[in-house]
């Protein structure tokens, strides 16, 4: 029944998993569809997680831009880690330390991390 309600519902045929865990992903996918489910940033993070990936490529030329208590912080990606405060830097985590004084997630506070 359950194989038959999820060709039903969602068009396509079951994955060959347990009863237990069929109805789990039946509900899951009926509440996506009822929600709307995930937003593109949403999706994309999800892919690029299960693909091994962390965040996205940063290529020599990009500009990173943080807003921090009244400050504006533009960090530029280049060829050996970063430049920002006219001084080159190794980590994003570094500059985010210098900026803050304590100790952050570099890609986090550029935003380069899905808050979820």
């Amino acid at each position: 029944g359950l194989r038959d309600q999820w060709r039903t519902s969602l068009g396509s045929d079951p994955p060959g998993v347990s009863a237990d865990l069929l109805r789990r992903l039946l509900g899951f996918a009926l509440q996506e569809q009822a929600m709307g489910g995930l937003k593109p940033a949403q999706r994309q993070a999800l892919q690029r997680s299960a693909a091994g990936k962390k965040g996205p490529a940063l290529k020599p030329g990009m500009r990173l831009i943080r807003q921090w208590n009244g400050r504006t912080i533009a960090v530029t990606v280049d060829e050996g880690g970063f430049i920002w405060d006219d001084r080159a830097w190794r980590s994003l985590s570094a500059i985010a330390r210098e900026v803050t004084g304590t100790s952050w997630s570099g890609p986090r506070f550029f935003g380069l991390h899905d808050h979820g």
